[in-house]
């Protein structure tokens, strides 16, 4: 049996974070309804914490909480008693940008301390000086390669995550002052506008003859990382945990990107190797979910011009969750909550906690009370066919007709 990394993955809401580990990660991080860079997402109420920590638990999962906003002196005077909730509730660990965070955590709590990419951590020195200070493990920055964290590992004893996929920014670890600037929100304290996402036009007045389209572009867009690929590389530099971006992403992607990355690396540790025919099987599978051209940005080499991308957000994803499996009643059929519209005959994917997504008919569309539905209607409860690997909270996905 070969040692692998954690596979730690984003938990927008209580939901997802269920998702994401039924589907395989290990750990999950977090946010608080104060603290964190994704004031946009759902985040997680006192009653949902304890009950998402309690999951996680049960089944040998890891609970992170994000504490990573630069915060105010304001702020600081409301964190102690939430870092008492955290210890009390047994949270693994928190993820800090911040000194003064670090010190109030090491006065109010024993909460073990990660130091965010917020914090550019991205050399050695640096990373002795936040080890004195306490801290565990540092989430180096996207801007370093798996040379060099491997060499900042050895150097410092500390364990290392790095992001093996997701969205990218084009700022240095994420620093960014652009949605100050555009909306009046501030990326550093949870207010993120993804304003470098925007198509803008540009001034090169020495520039003869050019038409309006070659002057407008979104430059500043960044493709999206995916490091599947290059899995092996990140299980040879000892990487203690793979994070994958995406608090804010949907049910779909949480529990897609969990069942990919965990059946790669359980594949690695059973067979020490990953065969380029699996890798392409896994990419397709990556490919369903909604994502931006991919890249493995700097992982291996300083990320290029390549790594730009220079399109229109696509709205609409290839495919969708119809809808997450509530009550299995075997033999007969499957109870789902609808989350998308779909119509009888189209073709349902099962996508199992492990094994090969199951395909079939929605033959087979009833309401609770008997009543034939003709078409479903996302918050409703339905029954559809019977699939035998389905189990409770299975994910029933669609393609999108184009």
């Amino acid at each position: 049996m070969h040692r692998t990394p954690e596979l730690l993955a984003p938990a927008g809401s209580l939901e997802k974070l269920k998702v994401a580990i039924l589907y395989g990660a290990n750990a999950v991080y977090l946010g608080g309804q104060k603290f964190g860079l994704r004031t946009a997402a759902d985040n997680f109420t006192t009653a949902e914490l304890e009950e998402g920590v309690l999951f996680a638990h049960e089944r040998g999962a890891k609970v992170y909480v994000v504490l990573n906003s630069f915060l105010h002196d304001s702020d600081l005077e409301d964190l102690p008693e939430f870092l008492e909730l955290l210890d009390h509730l047994k949270v693994n660990a928190v993820i800090v940008s911040d000194l003064g965070v670090i010190e109030t955590i090491k006065k109010h709590s024993n909460l073990e301390i990660h130091l965010s990419t917020q914090a550019s951590c991205l050399n050695t020195q640096a990373a002795l000086v936040w080890k004195e200070m306490g801290v565990k493990r540092i989430v180096l920055g996207r801007e370093i390669s798996l040379a060099d964290a491997s060499k900042i590992k050895k150097k410092t004893g500390l364990e290392i995550e790095m992001f093996i996929h997701g969205s990218m920014c084009m700022a240095y670890s994420g620093n960014c002052v652009i949605s100050n600037y555009t909306q009046g929100r501030d990326s550093n304290r949870g207010g993120c506008a993804h304003s470098c996402r925007f198509e803008y036009s540009l001034d090169f007045s020495n520039i003869k003859n050019a038409s309006s389209d070659e002057l407008k572009t979104y430059f500043m867009s960044s493709k999206d990382l995916e490091g599947i690929s290059v899995l092996p590389e990140f299980i040879e530099a000892d990487i203690d945990s793979l994070k994958v971006e995406g608090r804010m992403k949907s049910h779909h992607y949480a529990g897609t990107i969990s069942s990919v990355y965990s059946k790669a690396l359980k594949y690695y540790r059973e067979h020490g190797n990953i065969l380029s025919t699996q890798v392409m099987e896994w990419e397709r599978e990556l490919r369903k979910i909604t994502h931006r051209d991919y890249t493995v940005g700097s992982l291996i080499e300083p990320a290029g011009a390549d790594s730009i991308y220079t399109e229109r957000e696509h709205e609409t994803p290839d495919y969708v969750v119809a809808g997450v499996v509530l009550e299995v009643v075997k033999e007969e059929f499957l109870l789902i909550e609808v989350r998308s519209a779909f119509l009888p005959g189209d073709t349902l994917e099962l996508v199992p906690f492990d094994g090969d997504c199951v395909q079939f008919p929605a033959s087979l569309m009833q309401e609770t009370d008997g009543t034939k539905c003709e078409k479903s209607r996302p918050g409703i409860l339905l029954k559809i066919p019977y699939v035998k690997e389905a189990q409770q909270w299975n994910l029933v996905r669609a393609q999108v007709k184009q």
